[in-house]
């Protein structure tokens, strides 16, 4: 495994880290879920991801109670707030009351005394960024919590936060985690300069495109054990699964069949062609997803296969 750092923080994450979105407390058993983060911190993954709403907290308990077996400093542990936890007007969002009440929370689920990243899960247009940004540094000064992300945030809600924080002497974001692969490369415009200007990191969720990029999908054909026969699941991909895109996966499966590497491992690597890319959030289902995945690390593409794959891509 390799490691990089988080953005311009002391922090140093593996450059494949292990999620449990839409997998753990819902689609994999729970004995095959523990089994699957033991074979990733054996692996050398240090870095592991989760949010308060991944099937009520289940993500976390499961997540957090596999680890908990390690060392505390030996691994990276994240949550984050702001999608609705319950059916009161108070019970979402990035208000002080909110994001306390959940930080609260997922510690007491997740049996720990700090969780390492807490991230706002998407921008709220309702919250002043200052009393979310206040609310998360008390978090901090308390011990609750060491790093403050955000996910999916735009270049100029990122810029925003930057300017808050500095304007109150206020903890700074040190990540954000939004959608990234070779099908999704809307960061690379705005989002990547803004980050990298002010020492923000990007740790990329959905590096396989929920699995287009395992080359698992032909025409119009979807296998029953695939993400996309899961109906939730499936209307996130909306709009992914076409000619265009079936077509883009066959070529890029020529280069990595000449390269004597799997489609996966091909996608992962090019991810991390990007300086500002600390980490690539993967979501796997059984362990040997994690063994295959991490090879990506040792896979440096040259100039010109970089030049090969923007031909398709475009």
């Amino acid at each position: 495994m390799k490691y990089r750092r988080l953005g311009n923080s002391g922090l140093k994450v593996s450059e494949i880290s292990l999620g449990s979105w839409l997998t753990y407390g819902k689609t994999v058993e729970d004995n095959t879920a523990e089994k699957t983060i033991h074979k990733a911190y054996e692996l050398g993954i240090n870095f592991f991801d989760s949010a308060n709403v991944y099937e009520r907290g289940e993500g976390e308990r499961i997540m957090a109670g596999a680890l908990k077996e390690y060392p505390r400093e030996s691994y990276v542990i994240t949550t984050k707030a702001f999608w609705p936890m319950g059916e009161g007007p108070n019970d979402r969002g990035l208000s002080r009351k909110h994001v306390i009440e959940q930080a609260n929370a997922s510690l007491k689920r997740m049996n720990l005394d700090y969780v390492d990243i807490f991230y706002c899960h998407r921008y709220d247009q309702e919250t002043p960024v200052e009393e979310t940004l206040r609310a998360i540094d008390d978090l901090i000064r308390q011990g609750k919590i060491l790093y403050a992300g955000v996910s999916e945030w735009s270049a100029a809600q990122i810029e925003e936060a930057v300017s808050v924080a500095d304007k109150f002497l206020l903890d700074r974001i040190v990540v954000n985690q939004p959608v990234y692969n070779m099908l999704n490369r809307y960061i690379e415009k705005e989002v990547i300069p803004v980050s990298s200007k002010h020492g923000i990191g990007q740790v990329v969720f959905s590096p396989l495109a929920q699995g287009i990029l395992t080359g698992k999908y032909k025409g119009n054909t979807i296998p029953e054990d695939s993400r996309a026969s899961n109906a939730e699941i499936n209307n996130f991909m909306k709009g992914m699964l076409n000619e265009t895109t079936f077509t883009k996966v066959e070529q890029l499966e020529k280069i990595a069949k000449e390269l004597e590497i799997t489609l996966p491992s091909l996608a992962l690597a090019w991810i991390l062609r990007q300086p500002n890319v600390a980490s690539a959030l993967i979501g796997a289902s059984r362990p040997s997803q994690v063994e295959e995945n991490i090879k990506a690390v040792e896979i440096d593409l040259t100039s010109e296969v970089i030049e090969k794959i923007e031909g398709i891509l475009a």
